[in-house]
Formats: C-alpha cells, sequence, structure tokens
C-alpha cells in the first residue's frame, strides 16, 4: 500500500485503524498520486494482479507516444502474492522443488499401495517399519531443499573467518527438518537432543528477524574482528565465545579462543600462564563428550553411543573441569578480560543457568543448553516439554514467527496449529508432503488426518490439502503437468478433478496431448483418454488442420463426429461434382488410409476416390479392364447405404461413357436394373420438399436413360 499502514486514508484500499491483524500486502507501482481507480482478479496460484489506473491527464495527448516517460504512464499492472514466503526461495526454485518433491512422493505412495496389497494377503502387518520409509522420503525432501551446514574447510583456511555457510537457510527446510525430528524419528528419543542441537546450529539465524541471535552476534562479531588488535581486550569477543558454548557450536568456541593473543609468537613468554589456561579450556571443549547415534566426521567432542559409555566420559570431563576451576593459576593469571571470560566458560559448561540466561537471547537457544550441560539425559517427550515450558517462561520472544510458532505447535503435540501453521508460513507445498511425516509413526494422527468429515463433502483433511495443493499446480503452465501425481492420491475426489484438468488442457501442441493421454494410460482413465482425442480432432478440424482433427477422431472412435465431418464433406464435394472439387478434399480422403471401419460415412469418399481414378484412367485409353474396375466401383456405391441420394445422379452422368461402351457391355442385366432402379427412386425423390438437386443440365436425365437402355438391350442380346 502506498503510505504507512497506520494511516489508512493514504492506502489504496482503506481499511479501518481499529481492525486487528489486517493482512497488508504491498504494492509497489511507483505512480504519482492520486490514484484514480484499482482493478484486482485473480492471476496464477496465489497471486492477485492488480492493475492501478492513474487519472486521465489532457497534457499527456499532446506528446507523442516515443515521448512518454516512465513519470508519465497512464497506470501500471502489478502481480502481488498473498500470504508469506521465504524470501531466499524465488519462483524458479519453488517450481524446481515442486519437480524435485514429485518422484520421493510417488515412490512413498507406491510403496503404501503395495503394503497394503500385501496386508489383505496376509494376515499379519506389513506397516510395522512405515516410519523407515517416511524417513527416507523425508532425507530426500531435505536433500533436495539444500545444504546450509557450515563449511569447516573454511574455518581452517581464513584464520579470522568464524562462520561461513555453504549456502542460505531457508525456513523451509527448517521447518521441515523441525517435523521430521519430532514425527519421524521420534521413536529414538536418546538422540532426540543432539538432533535439537544440530538444527540449531543450522538454522538459528531463522529464529528472529529483528531481535539478537547468537548466530547475529557472531557474524557481528566476525566483521569486528579485522578491526581489533587486542582481541581479548574486546568484552564482545567474550560474549561471543560464551554464546557459541551455550549452544554447542564447539568449532567455533575453539576457533575463537585460538585467535586469543596469548598465542602470538612475540608473547608466549611472557603471557605462558594465560596461553596455557586459553588451551586448557580449548581442549576441554573439543574433547565434551556427546550421546549421539553416529560420529558425525569433522565435529569436535568425543561421541558415544551408549548411556554406559556417555556417562563415565561426562562424570569423568565435569571432573576435570572442576579441577581447573579450583586450579591456583588463576591467580597468577594477570589478564583480567581473559581470566574471567575462560571462569564464565567453566560455568557454563558446568551448567550454571544464571551464566547460560546470560549468553542466549531466545528460548530455544536456553533450551540447547539444558540438554547439553545441565540434563544431558533427557529422555521423553514429556521431559523435554517440560524443558521448554521452562525455557519459554525465561526467554520468551513476543512476536515470534512462523517458524517458532512451528515448534510451538509440535511441542503441544496439537496437529491442528502445525497445519495451520505450515499452511500460513509455509504454504500448501509444505503441508501436502509434511502429511506423510505427521503420521509415520502416530496413531492418532492417523485418525484424525484420515477421517471423512461431512463438513468437507466426505473427504479427509489429508484430501483436502493434497487436492489444494494441486489445484495450485494446476493453475500454473509450468507445473500442471505435475498436478496429477497428486489428484490420483486422493481417492474421493482426486479422479473427478483429474479428468476435469485433463479435459481442459489446452490441445494445440502435439506433444502436451501425448503427455496427457500417457496420464490416462498409466491411471486407465480411457474414457478421458477418448474425450482428450476428441477434443484435440474436433480443435484440429476447427483450425484448418484437417488431416490431424480426423487422425484424433479415428483414434477417439467418434463416429458420430466422423459422418458428421463426412456430410460436411458430401456437401462440399457434392455441390458441383466436379474434378476439380473432388481435388481439393482428395488428398484429406487420402489421410483417412485403408482401415476406414471407424471412420464412420468417410468410408464412400475411398470408393469414391478409386471410382474416379478409375474414370481418369478410362479417359486416357486404358483397356476394358480398367473400365470394368470403374464398373464394379460404380455398383459399389450405389449399393452402399453410406453413398448419400444426391450423388447417384452425378455418378451415372459420370458414367455415361462406360455405359456406352463399344466393344461390349460392361453391364449384366441385373447390375442395369439396379441402375434404373435408383434412377427411379431418384425421380420419386424429386417429390419430397427435402430433396437436393444437382446443378445439371436438364437433358442430362434422358440421356442416362437411355445410355440404360441400350445397355440393357445389349446385356439381354449377350445373355
Amino acid at each position: 500500500m502506498p503510505g504507512r499502514p497506520s494511516d489508512p486514508d493514504s492506502a489504496i484500499v482503506p481499511f479501518s485503524p481499529m481492525a486487528e491483524d489486517v493482512p497488508l500486502f504491498p504494492v509497489r507501482h511507483g505512480l504519482k498520486p492520486p490514484i484514480f481507480r484499482v482493478f484486482v482478479s485473480w492471476s496464477r496460484g496465489s497471486h492477485l494482479q492488480v492493475a492501478c489506473v492513474c487519472p486521465r491527464d489532457e497534457s499527456l495527448e499532446e506528446k507523442a507516444d516515443g515521448d512518454l516517460g516512465d513519470e508519465d504512464v497512464g497506470g501500471k499492472v502489478l502481480e502481488v502474492k498473498l500470504g508469506t514466503s521465504d524470501a531466499n526461495i524465488n519462483e524458479a526454485k519453488r517450481r524446481w522443488i515442486a519437480y524435485g518433491s514429485v518422484p520421493p512422493f510417488a515412490l512413498l505412495q507406491g510403496r503404501r499401495n503395495s503394503l497394503a496389497a500385501m496386508s489383505r494377503i496376509s494376515s499379519s502387518s506389513t506397516f510395522i517399519d512405515w516410519w523407515k520409509h517416511v524417513l527416507e522420503y523425508s532425507q530426500s525432501i531435505s536433500e533436495l531443499l539444500g545444504n546450509t551446514r557450515l563449511q569447516s574447510t573454511a574455518v581452517i583456511e581464513d584464520p579470522k573467518l568464524v562462520l561461513e555457510r555453504v549456502g542460505e537457510p531457508t525456513s523451509l527446510k527448517a521447518a521441515w527438518q523441525l517435523i521430521e525430528i519430532f514425527y519421524v524419528d521420534r521413536h529414538s528419543f536418546s538422540g532426540l537432543a543432539e538432533s535439537v542441537v544440530d538444527w540449531l546450529a543450522e538454522f538459528d539465524c531463522l529464529l528472529s528477524e529483528k531481535d539478537t541471535t547468537v548466530s547475529s552476534k557472531l557474524v557481528k562479531l566476525q566483521e569486528q574482528l579485522v578491526n581489533l588488535q587486542v582481541i581479548e581486550d574486546d568484552p564482545e569477543y567474550w560474549e561471543g565465545i560464551s554464546s557459541a558454548l551455550s549452544v554447542g557450536w564447539l568449532e567455533v568456541v575453539v576457533k575463537l579462543l585460538r585467535l586469543h593473543g596469548s598465542y602470538q609468537l612475540n608473547q608466549l613468554d611472557s603471557r605462558e600462564t594465560e596461553n596455557g589456561l586459553v588451551e586448557a579450556v580449548a581442549v576441554l571443549v573439543s574433547t565434551m563428550p556427546c550421546l549421539h547415534h553416529d560420529f558425525p566426521a569433522g565435529k569436535l567432542g568425543q561421541y558415544y553411543r551408549t548411556k554406559p559409555d556417555f556417562v563415565k566420559a561426562w562424570e569423568k570431563w565435569r571432573g576435570q573441569i572442576s579441577k581447573l576451576d579450583c586450579s591456583a593459576f588463576w591467580v597468577q593469571c594477570g589478564h583480567r578480560q581473559t581470566r574471567e571470560g575462560l571462569r564464565n566458560l567453566l560455568q557454563i559448561m558446568l551448567g550454571n543457568i544464571n551464566n547460560i540466561s546470560a549468553a542466549v537471547f531466545h528460548w530455544i537457544e536456553l533450551l540447547v543448553p539444558h540438554l547439553l550441560f545441565i540434563r544431558p539425559l533427557t529422555a521423553g517427550f514429556e521431559e523435554f516439554q517440560g524443558l521448554a515450558q521452562k525455557c519459554m517462561q525465561i526467554k520468551f520472544n513476543n512476536t515470534p514467527n512462523g517458524l517458532v510458532r512451528l515448534f510451538i505447535g509440535i511441542l503441544g503435540e496439537n496437529t491442528e496449529v502445525v497445519l495451520a501453521e505450515c499452511s500460513k508460513s509455509f504454504g500448501p507445498w509444505m503441508v501436502t508432503h509434511c502429511l506423510e511425516l505427521l503420521t509415520a509413526d502416530n496413531n492418532q494422527n492417523k485418525i484424525f488426518l484420515h477421517e471423512e468429515r461431512y463438513n468437507l463433502g466426505g473427504i479427509s483433511i489429508l484430501e483436502l490439502h493434497r487436492l489444494v495443493y494441486a489445484q495450485v499446480l494446476a493453475s500454473h503452465p509450468l507445473t500442471s503437468q505435475i498436478a496429477p501425481t497428486y489428484l490420483v492420491s486422493c481417492p474421493k475426489q482426486g479422479l473427478g478433478l483429474l479428468e476435469i484438468l485433463l479435459c481442459r488442457q489446452p490441445v494445440q501442441h502435439h506433444q502436451i496431448i501425448l503427455k496427457n493421454l500417457e496420464i490416462c494410460r498409466l491411471y486407465e482413465l480411457d474414457g478421458i483418454s477418448s474425450c482428450i482425442k476428441k477434443i484435440a480432432g474436433i480443435y484440429h478440424w476447427k483450425h484448418g488442420r484437417k488431416g490431424a482433427g480426423i487422425y484424433w477422431l479415428q483414434e477417439a472412435r467418434d463416429e458420430a463426429t466422423l459422418n458428421h465431418i463426412a456430410h460436411h464433406l458430401f456437401e462440399s464435394i457434392g455441390r458441383t461434382i466436379s474434378d476439380e472439387s473432388f481435388k481439393q478434399w482428395e488428398g484429406l480422403i487420402e489421410l483417412l488410409g485403408p482401415d476406414v471401419g471407424s471412420a464412420g460415412g468417410l468410408g464412400f469418399l475411398h470408393t469414391y476416390r478409386d471410382f474416379k481414378k478409375s474414370l481418369k484412367l478410362v479417359e486416357s485409353g486404358r483397356t476394358s479392364d480398367v473400365a470394368r474396375q470403374a464398373i464394379e466401383a460404380l455398383i459399389q456405391l450405389l449399393k452402399s447405404p453410406s453413398t448419400p441420394q444426391r450423388f447417384w445422379f452425378p455418378l451415372l452422368h459420370d458414367s455415361l461413357k462406360l455405359l456406352n461402351w463399344r466393344e461390349r457391355p460392361l453391364l449384366n442385366v441385373s447390375e442395369t436394373n439396379l441402375l434404373l432402379n435408383k434412377l427411379q427412386e431418384l425421380s420419386m425423390a424429386k417429390l419430397r420438399p427435402d430433396f437436393c438437386s444437382t446443378e445439371l443440365q436438364p437433358n442430362v436425365l434422358s440421356s442416362v436413360r437411355l445410355a440404360l437402355a441400350r445397355n440393357l438391350s445389349r446385356a439381354f442380346l449377350e445373355e
């Protein structure tokens, strides 16, 4: 909106200042006020098309068309995206994600159908390890969303580079991994703490856009390191180390400690005790015991898979910290900032809640040191919830973003809140694909999401979100071809909407038709396949591509339309029944091919073509065998019920040379009587009001009668 949201009078669309939570979408049109009129209409997907029109300026009409500048335009048309979205993911990236997520989704649905079929055959349940398939699916999607972890090689190469990420973190991937941690892999709560620690290391910068986080503090510190002469004298240096240690970023802590001035060669002798204390703390940090189900490569710390081994190492490590904290070497350390900073690090590792609270800024950042230093053996979701509630009371952010609200919804075990937040903050793609994660190992969620609801038209919540996402895909021409994958997974209304979608696809491109027909073949939609072929045939026929039109109509076996086309061809050919009019359609008749079983009334044109070719050969002086072939084609035409009555007389007129053949009569008595009967029927048909006469000379009828009578007499004599 032009103007501030607090000033509703200057907005394009006025709103009440008393209204709460009014969604405001900026329209950066760049036009000079006032705006005369605004037109709003739906565009593709969740976009609105907004046309801003300025009032008419008579001075602009005097300018030439090429002299109008950007400030003189009469209006602009812009697109406004509804809802919130990740600024780091543009439209091209979203389409890439949409296409990349189709194979994992289709594979998971195929496995579900296979297991369901197996369970119907055997009495034993085959869904015991279903969460493993969902975990594989989730990891495939996570890889698709990109890698944003810290790059360890760059940290080693540059002595003053504390943080460097491989890629920009996105809220979409952060939300996806968060749901995976708590819903898919929640069967192993022993690794829950470490999973949350790893998640925060990757996505801490996304917790808040305005407030300070550990990540933003370290980024600010990294910018200041270049200008600091004596780094250990700066309080922010020690605050940054304390914050990094609180959230378990051991590599960053050791890296910053090794930047201490006592490591410089010209100060080693004079600051030997101070350097020894810094190195001792760095060694304790780098050997911190961690309970983890695998051993991450390139990460500091000592990792243990079993609790007994971890507890033993944990107690030993804590004893070393306590021993160093009580050491007499602190008295010999003459640098006050170093002494206080190092002892603060020791207190954080010992789990002092006051020191930890001062080092972090967000309740999720406060939750991590509880899991690392205070209660490392946290087991069970209920205990985890209790810790989170405690941290919220101490460090709660009054303006949580969508990612934090999603975290709160997960901790509250409220599936409706999780779905609502995913839909609001991350869009229909997220909701559609995360539904598989929510139901991976939770029977209550399965019942809730698969239950058919009367207020939704008899479909489930799961099917509803898939239908919504499929409609979003179908609304954009670049993604419409992947919408069927999601529609076929909806048992109630999916196939019906798929039929509507396929029938409304453009048919001007041959490849699109083939792709839609392949979809129909895969899902056994024979009726829709015929409908697509029929639509393609009619489209090509109306746009002048007659051959392509007849081809698709033959493929569709549309007898009614082919007969209608045949009627049109009959009218076109039968207006003059001349060679010139027939040549216009001869190529089209050739395209029909020899197999005319599905061509309806168009089969007549094949015989008519053969008859005309034989007549040309007769006129060129060929033998009587060719003339006999022409007579056989004539008899076949007049016997066929598909030959229109208005063609009878022109056919007999074209055959006058054959009827008056000099060598011998080409027609026997029965054949001649057939032609006479046809001529008599034609004479009687003239009395009907719907008779369609042909433009022939009046004496032609007598000529045909005379030729038939002469041929009949000769046939009698010959027999």
